[in-house]
């Protein structure tokens, strides 16, 4: 299957296509972190180890064998960072939690995310936790799914339980704004993991929301926000506006992902910013 610029996407299929080149960066992955990772600084300050270059060398190939005319923002390319945004683009981050990676505490908090966008909404995304074996996908209008093993189920986000919300955060980046949010709006129960699987947990109904004021990129969050969204949930920024994608510098503001609810709690004004 090749996708031509002009032609309208399956997007489903298009992510079906893609979980198999996605599970191969996954074992590359793998193959890295059981030998024991390392890692280097790149110029912002991020790390950037062995297993983020092997994966990245075999999704930029396949993804542009299965749609050769649409633009690929990569995070270790930087060369992309400074593309003009287009109207169809896909953001990829070849090891995101490259932190959790590199800590080898088995709690296996690192995915491999490909995100497509089109006229600034997340419609489709693959996020795979090797360590996990857990893979998730999912595209606007089609549902989102979870792939263990060779079993594949529906997901789909949760009515949160009568005794209180779940929220999930940060391993690596939880700060003092996120905790207050916490703390004022009675969430006690948490969820700390890193990487995109902050989103999936809530689009499989294993958790409620997710704030995060601490910088992300837009390929850190596409593939699972779309994911997240095609399950049923959303992500907001702090005025209540969805998050949108292809931004100057391809950079989030503060965003709030949740599963069922949102509206009232924003009637409320439970979000507010720092």
């Amino acid at each position: 299957m090749a996708i031509e610029l002009e032609s309208e996407i399956n997007y489903l299929a298009l992510a079906r296509t893609l979980v198999n080149p996605v599970r191969e960066a996954g074992q590359a992955i793998m193959d890295i972190y059981q030998l024991g990772a390392s890692a280097n600084i790149k110029d912002d300050g991020s790390p950037v180890s062995k297993a983020d270059l092997a994966s990245e060398a075999i999704l930029l190939p396949a993804i542009s064998v299965v749609a050769p005319a649409i633009q690929i923002v990569s995070e270790e390319n930087a060369t992309s960072h400074g593309f003009a945004v287009t109207d169809r683009f896909f953001l990829v981050d070849p090891l995101d939690g490259t932190k959790e990676f590199l800590k080898a505490d088995n709690k296996g908090a690192f995915t491999v995310n490909i995100g497509l966008v089109k006229d600034e909404v997340p419609v489709m995304g693959v996020v795979y936790a090797p360590a996990l074996d857990r893979l998730f996908f999912g595209a606007q209008d089609a549902g989102a799914f979870e792939m263990h093993g060779n079993v594949c189920r529906k997901i789909e986000v949760r009515k949160p339980p009568a005794d209180g919300w779940t929220a999930v955060a940060s391993e690596s980046h939880r700060d003092k704004a996120t905790n207050d949010w916490l703390q004022a709006h009675g969430i006690g129960n948490t969820i700390a993991i890193g990487s995109s699987l902050k989103f999936c947990l809530i689009a499989a109904g294993e958790a409620d929301a997710y704030p995060r004021y601490g910088p992300t990129m837009e390929w850190d969050t596409a593939a699972a926000d779309a994911i997240l969204r095609a399950a049923g949930g959303s992500v907001l920024t702090a005025n209540g506006h969805v998050l949108g994608y292809g931004k100057p510098g391809y950079r989030n503001t503060s965003f709030f992902a949740f599963g069922r609810g949102s509206p009232a709690l924003f009637q409320k004004k439970i979000l507010y910013d720092y």
